[in-house]
């Protein structure tokens, strides 16, 4: 997939993901700052059919959602000096229990990512557009 969508499809680009990419564990976006990670997200949980509103998980690192029997963790590595304090804050078990793992700013701790990661790019063009391209 590689597509230039406006913020207003957001949804819609979270939904095509949704169905192509739903078989993979571990979903990791890479951004810089705002570029909308924590959007297209919160708009993936929404088409995976989470009712309750999924915020950044800056500060506690990973965010817990239950869904259809699937546990599914949103995280976001920001805050992250390396990997042994990834280790340390669970994430590696956190990424093995989980059904589904949506990770922002993989690249603080890269060697926990597993090969078979969807790794999602998102490219800013300007303030309304958005480049997304997908590497699996």
């Amino acid at each position: 997939m590689d597509s230039i969508y406006n913020l207003e499809q957001t949804n819609e680009i979270a939904t095509q993901l949704v169905q192509q990419y739903a078989s993979k564990s571990v979903w990791v976006f890479q951004a810089p700052m705002g570029a909308g990670k924590t959007t297209l997200i919160a708009a993936i949980g929404k088409a995976m059919g989470i009712q309750e509103a999924m915020s950044s998980p800056t500060f506690s690192i990973m965010n817990e959602y239950e869904v259809q029997g699937k546990l599914i963790y949103h995280m976001d590595w920001y805050r992250l000096e390396n990997e042994a304090e990834a280790r340390q804050a669970g994430v590696e078990a956190a990424l093995e229990e989980a059904d589904m793992s949506l990770v922002e700013w993989p690249e603080k701790a890269p060697n926990l990512v597993p090969d078979n990661a969807v790794l999602i790019h998102i490219e800013i063009l300007d303030p309304n557009r958005r480049r997304i391209y997908i590497n699996h």
